[in-house]
C-alpha cells in the first residue's frame, strides 16, 4: 500500500540484528525534492550501512493516512526506526554530514 523497500530484503524481519537499521523515507509523489531524496538515501547506505540497512519508502499521495504515524510535518522526511531511538531528517539528504549526525552514524574512516 504505497510501500517500496529498496533493499530487496524482506520488510517483515523479526528482530533485527545488531547494528540493524531500518530507515522509512516519506515522500509526495515524484517530484525532484523526492527523486534525490531516494537517490541519495540508497547511496548513503551502501556506502556507510553496507548489508545492514532496510529502506521502506512511503509515497503520501498514495497513502496521506501513514503520515500521522511518524508525525511527518514536511516531506521529504527519512525516519530512523531501528536503532532507538527514533530520529528523523527533513529534506533531500544531500548533506551527508548532516545525514551521519542525524543517523548518528560514525564515517567509515572513524572506524577502530
Amino acid at each position: 500500500m504505497g510501500e517500496t523497500s529498496l533493499s530487496g530484503e524482506p520488510e517483515t524481519d523479526p528482530e533485527p540484528q545488531d547494528g540493524h537499521y531500518r530507515l522509512r523515507l516519506y515522500v509526495a509523489g515524484q517530484t525532484s525534492k523526492s527523486v534525490a531524496a531516494m537517490r541519495n538515501l540508497k547511496r548513503f547506505c551502501d556506502e556507510h550501512l553496507a548489508g545492514r540497512y532496510e529502506i521502506e519508502v512511503i509515497d503520501l499521495m498514495k497513502s496521506p493516512q501513514l503520515a500521522a504515524g511518524d508525525q511527518i510535518l514536511a516531506i521529504p522526511t527519512l525516519v530512523r526506526r531501528l536503532p532507538s531511538p527514533l530520529k528523523r531528517i527533513i529534506g533531500d539528504l544531500s548533506n551527508t554530514e548532516k545525514v551521519l549526525v542525524g543517523l548518528d552514524i560514525r564515517p567509515k574512516d572513524d572506524r577502530s
